[in-house]
């Protein structure tokens, strides 16, 4: 048991943190449990590996976002189906409305939008880490920075607009 306890110990203290941003990007906190579960048992097959690497955190990281993506891309068919047909989104226990409409919201971009969105915004990430962690230039992470944040200013900007002319 004593290999493993270097991962108890990261388990213990980046659970809970990757948790969140994993709900930020998934838009679903049983998801992204589910995701960040997935992620810890692959470092568990894999400790003495990932116990070398300079920032185990990001690897995990990583693995539980890879999950997603392969959840996301699975379902896609699926959730744009349902999008078009359902109008209204439940209010999640203690969400402020504010906040259920900005996951609404964020769940609309791409998934690689979305995913720099959380790393940069939420996780408060440079520019240059989250271009590492999804494996791409950074001018390509400020082109989707760029473009993700203004769907969701013009999304945010409509439903506002509802609101106030009563649509």
């Amino acid at each position: 048991m004593g290999d493993l306890d270097g991962l108890r110990e990261l388990y213990d203290a980046t659970r809970m943190r990757l948790v969140v941003q994993l709900t930020a990007l998934t838009g679903d906190r049983a998801d992204a449990e589910d995701c960040v579960q997935e992620a810890f048992a692959k470092a568990a097959a894999r400790w003495k590996t990932v116990a070398g690497y300079d920032n185990p955190e990001a690897w995990v990281y990583s693995v539980a976002a890879n999950a997603a993506r392969s959840r996301w891309r699975r379902t896609r068919t699926a959730l744009l189906h349902v999008r078009s047909t359902r109008h209204d989104e439940p209010t999640a226990e203690g969400l402020s409305p504010d906040h259920v409409e900005l996951l609404t919201a964020l769940k609309t971009l791409p998934f690689e939008q979305r995913e720099a969105i959380v790393l940069h915004h939420v996780v408060d990430l440079p520019v240059d880490e989250v271009a590492a962690r999804q494996g791409v230039p950074v001018g390509t992470v400020k082109a989707r920075l760029s473009r993700g944040r203004q769907a969701l200013a013009t999304r945010l900007a409509i439903q506002t607009e509802e609101v106030v002319l009563g649509g």
